[in-house]
């Protein structure tokens, strides 16, 4: 069996390495796994085969900083879902010497619970996250219908409306660069402004996907999951991260798959580094 470092010497020996370099990413599993039909997360494809799909955040360090994007969700709500296989997101970012009460920035890729119900972990983060979305799902009563409420957490949404005017929130339009060498892009169709993670890497521009791909297949077939909020806005986003990656789709990383877990360098439990 591997030998893992202490925790935090793992992580703290990765940043100086990227220090030199450029950032690195790592994809930190907080729940999982759930088994559903293939179709949910390829459209209208395999409806008699299973597939598992696993919950995650992500890490981008170095340089002297570190970024989290998404915040999983609070233990409450696990809770009161009995979600499998859930360990609270800030008991993961331990594992690798991250201390979720001091992050600094944290991104925000939608605001489905999976990925933002987590905000109350992070009390001091500063959140980026597209003003399109925000509105949407803080002011916008069609939000409030079943389509858009099963997937979201009232209670993390109250929390992230109640940042609106403070220095901890903020609401981007479109691309930007939110620190030198990592970039947010609006990437949207899952949601109505989902936005997706460019970060520079010793591998050449890689980008955290989120849920803009559940799965690395849908970059391969062109095919998004059965949650669609705007198709052709979808279409127009994989035509987007390709070019972002110059075609290279091993560089995008999407949402939920299986392999950020088994395929890549082990960090720490239920840790890998994907550059």
């Amino acid at each position: 069996m591997d030998r893992m470092p202490p925790k935090g010497v793992f992580m703290q020996r990765e940043a100086r390495a990227a220090d030199k370099s450029e950032f690195a990413i790592f994809a930190l599993k907080y729940a999982g796994p759930f088994t559903s039909s293939v179709a949910k997360v390829l459209l209208d494809t395999d409806w008699d085969k299973t597939i598992d799909r696993y919950y995650y955040i992500w890490v981008i360090q170095g340089k002297g900083a570190t970024v989290v994007v998404d915040c999983g969700v609070r233990p409450a709500w696990a809770a009161q879902k009995n979600l499998k296989g859930y360990v609270s997101p800030d008991a993961v970012l331990a594992r690798i010497g991250i201390n979720a009460a001091t992050v600094e920035h944290l991104v925000l890729t939608h605001i489905h619970q999976d990925h933002a119900g987590g905000l109350e972990l992070f009390p001091r983060a500063k959140v980026y996250v597209q003003r399109e979305e925000f509105e949407f799902w803080i002011a916008d009563p069609i939000a409030k219908r079943p389509p858009f409420a099963k997937v979201s957490d009232p209670v993390a949404i109250e929390q992230l409306g109640n940042l609106r005017g403070s220095d901890r929130l903020a609401l981007i339009d479109g691309d930007r660069q939110i620190i030198p060498g990592i970039e947010v892009l609006l990437t949207p169709g899952h949601t109505p402004a989902l936005q997706s993670v460019a970060v520079k890497t010793v591998k050449g521009v890689a980008v955290l996907t989120s849920d803009c791909a559940h799965m690395r297949k849908s970059f391969e077939l062109d095919l998004p999951s059965s949650l669609i909020c705007d198709l052709p806005g979808w279409m127009n986003s994989y035509s987007k991260l390709r070019r972002k990656v110059g075609g290279d789709l091993s560089l995008l990383f999407p949402g939920h798959d299986r392999e950020m877990l088994f395929d890549y360098p082990r960090a720490a439990e239920d840790v890998t580094r994907l550059v």
